[in-house]
């Protein structure tokens, strides 16, 4: 389980890259709430008092339910409450003011894909993958949607539909293109999703094709070349990973070279460590895309 669950923290990172990270602060949190709630809240320190600053966030949350009894579309006290009930790791009562979000922000799908999120951490599949698909019936090119939607389906043991899913978005985005309309779909990271899929799935030879295509028609793209180098990694094929490392670390921004050095070196002290990146991984900040 920890070993699928950072593997996709991974493909994270590749996939999503040279895209921007959802805006709001709250996503980080979701899925790890427990192990970080100290460092989440804004008044933390190293010897903070746990109990006072549970209270300090229960006090939070009140307000902002007091203020949404008198004005229940106040969407800064909705964004606060969901907030703090992340910190205080109440899920279930995260739902009902995120829905109200994205009722009152139809346009803005980065609710939507952390309510969906949410729903999916509650076990609520069905509800998360209805709520992925919404956001992708608007938007196929949300990145966001269509990775928590293709985990989704791989966490059901559905690998072929992720496939599915993944295939069709290419094929849109050729149709899209085909049509002369601006596609608004990132089909580098789209393809590494592809391919990550195989590899959850141990078709690796599957993937490595995927990412020789991909490093083939996109030269100058760090992601592929950082994805290939991963897999190869894994499987311990340590002195080509390495090269691969190289290669990535010359292609790729300022921002994303510490991350890729030390994701090379991890490699040389431990045979199939990529999947203990998760720390330095889950705190990367949000970045923008990249030329």
């Amino acid at each position: 389980m920890t070993a699928n669950r950072n593997r996709w923290l991974v493909g994270t990172v590749l996939t999503l890259a040279l895209a921007a990270f959802l805006s709001l602060s709250l996503l980080p949190i979701l899925g790890s709430n427990s192990n970080r709630r100290a460092s989440s809240t804004p008044d933390s320190s190293p010897t903070a008092d746990p109990a006072a600053m549970q209270a300090e966030l229960e006090s939070q949350a009140r307000g902002y339910e007091l203020v949404l009894e008198r004005e229940p579309d106040n969407q800064t006290a909705l964004q606060g409450l969901v907030d703090a009930r992340i910190q205080l790791g109440n899920i279930e009562g995260v739902v009902a003011p995120l829905e109200k979000l994205v009722e009152l922000n139809p346009g803005v799908p980065d609710y939507a894909v952390l309510l969906a999120q949410t729903k999916q951490q509650m076990g609520d599949l069905e509800g998360a993958a209805q709520v992925y698909r919404q956001v992708l019936d608007q938007q196929p090119g949300n990145m966001n949607a269509l990775q928590g939607l293709t985990v989704l389906l791989v966490q059901q043991n559905r690998p072929q539909a992720a496939v599915g899913l993944l295939q069709d978005t290419l094929k849109t985005a050729d149709q899209l293109q085909s049509e002369g309309s601006a596609a608004g779909i990132d089909t580098i990271a789209v393809k590494l999703l592809l391919a990550q899929v195989h590899v959850e799935a141990k078709n690796i030879d599957k993937a490595i094709a995927l990412y020789d295509e991909t490093i083939a028609a996109a030269p100058e793209d760090f992601r592929p070349v950082l994805a290939k180098a991963l897999v190869l990694q894994d499987q311990g094929d340590t002195n080509t990973a390495q090269a691969l490392f190289s290669q990535a670390t010359s292609l790729a921004p300022a921002q994303y070279k510490d991350q890729i050095e030390q994701m090379a070196s991890k490699g040389k002290t431990a045979p199939g460590a990529s999947g203990e990146n998760t720390d330095m991984i889950e705190s990367a900040p949000a970045a923008g895309p990249t030329k």
